[in-house]
């Protein structure tokens, strides 16, 4: 990684920690049984787009030639992946010449089955094309499977996946290169009954 690239990372990890989009030090409740210091707030991010234009501008800076070159189509799931998916392929369009075809857009929407899924209108625009995935956040790497299930299933070339934030916690490989504004290896997540924040009567992390 350049130098250049390592600095559009330091500011945008600090403009993302400034609008509380990403917090590394608090006392979370998951909702899910455990507790844990780091929470990536998306709803932060995309309250304000300005924040969301700036975050896609620096992925595209950090993403290869031999990528943006490429892609065809922008995809991501509803509602985080979906709106990045979209920024990022309008600005893919700013920054081509007036001659070249259009950059098209697709989201996933949560299917009957409480899954992803592609609606038939978007999946007969992927046939044959090259597909860059893009989310707010990777956690495990299963939604971005899903997505690349989807693409290829209805003929897609999935290129690489991109992310806003990603916690270093992906379980799966897509077989693609991924590449994220910020990374940062999630504190370790604990049962709330075992929380030492709780213990010591730290209060809970609101906003």
């Amino acid at each position: 990684m350049t130098n250049r690239h390592l600095d559009i990372r330091a500011r945008a990890r600090a403009s993302l920690e400034r609008s509380d989009v990403v917090m590394t030090d608090g006392h979370f409740d998951y909702g899910n049984g455990f507790h844990g210091r780091l929470y990536v707030n998306a709803h932060a991010l995309f309250l304000q787009p300005s924040l969301i234009w700036r975050a896609a501008q620096d992925l595209l800076d950090l993403l290869p030639f031999d990528v943006t070159s490429t892609v065809e189509v922008v995809a991501g799931p509803a509602t985080g992946g979906a709106l990045l998916a979209h920024t990022l392929a309008g600005l893919l369009d700013g920054r081509r010449s007036l001659s070249h075809p259009p950059c098209l857009f697709a989201p996933f929407n949560v299917g009957a089955d409480s899954g992803l899924a592609l609606r038939p209108f978007y999946a007969r625009h992927l046939d044959g094309r090259h597909v860059l995935l893009a989310d707010d956040v990777r956690n495990t790497g299963t939604t971005f499977e899903r997505c690349a299930a989807l693409v290829r299933e209805a003929g897609g070339i999935v290129v690489a996946s991109v992310q806003i934030f990603d916690r270093l916690e992906s379980i799966v490989d897509i077989g693609v290169p991924n590449y994220a504004l910020v990374d940062h290896g999630s504190p370790e997540n604990v049962p709330a009954a075992e929380c030492e924040q709780c213990k010591a009567g730290v209060p809970l992390t609101r906003f």
